[in-house]
């Protein structure tokens, strides 16, 4: 309990870290009460302990260590942070700042928009067959990750429904990689092509009529599809970020959806980076204590 509880402590330091990319202020008239990057911090620590503004205000009232991290001399009430996520929309796209990576995986997945449980959706349409209840629809969020780091590369939210292939040069045009693997759903000629001549990387994509089939470089040479299992891991973040952050937005209006959603992401990395460097941390512990 005492580690977990030491782990949030330095959540909290490398959310202020990663705050300091954004302004201090907003605007030189502010009251300077609480800077940007305090509210981000909270903000950011209200995904991962899946709390709403008053939770997290709540919380920070308990919790004399929190605030003294944080640099709080006072709590602030629930609406500051409602405020000041709706002025985010703009800027928190360069949290997520990574765009190197030897292997880019590439998927999409949905967010629900409404939190109606399941059971009452399924025992609704079981006892009312006829009654068509009208649904909100769901938030799409495709996404480039790292496959050795499994860190989150880059985004792309959609408001509708589109094909999977509409948003996959959007993902890889800033990056920087020797591969991309991606599932059926991306096999476009256009696509493989764009990976080969202006990314200069492999594509490997399986055709969705063959099988084990992954193309051709040039004529002749086939693309080795060796590598094609670590498309899964892109799986994986998706279903960390589910379980740990939740599966529904709360948030009514798109651009605070947005926002949201960016923020489980940025949440997502600040976590995985901890993670990673106490394993290398680890490693390299137990490497110097086999040579003692």
């Amino acid at each position: 309990m005492a580690k977990e509880y030491e782990d949030y402590l330095k959540f909290i330091d490398e959310a202020l870290e990663l705050a300091k990319k954004i302004p201090r202020y907003f605007s030189k008239f502010s009251n300077k009460i609480y800077c940007n990057h305090q509210k981000l911090a909270i903000y950011i620590l209200m995904q991962k302990l899946k709390l709403t503004t008053r939770g997290i205000v709540a919380y920070l009232r308990s919790n004399s260590d929190a605030r003294m991290h944080l640099g709080l001399f006072k709590v602030p009430v629930h609406t500051t942070i409602v405020r000041f996520y709706a002025k985010l929309k703009d800027i928190i796209d360069i949290m997520l700042g990574l765009r190197i990576a030897n292997t880019v995986a590439v998927d999409s997945t949905g967010f629900e928009l409404e939190a109606k449980s399941y059971y009452y959706r399924k025992i609704n349409k079981q006892l009312f067959p006829n009654f068509i209840r009208k649904t909100k629809r769901h938030m799409k969020l495709s996404i480039a990750i790292d496959t050795s780091t499994q860190l989150i590369l880059m985004h792309k939210i959609r408001r509708k429904l589109r094909h999977d292939t509409q948003d996959f040069k959007y993902l890889l045009k800033d990056l920087q990689f020797k591969q991309v693997v991606a599932d059926k759903g991306y096999d476009d000629k256009k696509l493989r092509r764009y990976v080969i001549n202006k990314k200069k990387a492999l594509p490997i994509i399986p055709l969705k009529n063959h099988t084990n089939f992954y193309g051709y470089i040039k004529q002749k040479k086939k693309i080795n599809g060796k590598d094609y299992h670590q498309r899964s891991k892109v799986e994986t973040v998706f279903s960390v970020i589910k379980r740990k952050y939740g599966s529904v937005l709360r948030c009514k209006s798109y651009a605070t959806q947005q926002v949201e959603l960016i923020s489980k992401l940025v949440t997502y990395n600040l976590d995985r980076k901890l993670n990673y460097l106490l394993l290398i941390l680890e490693g390299c512990t137990r490497a110097q204590f086999k040579k003692i």
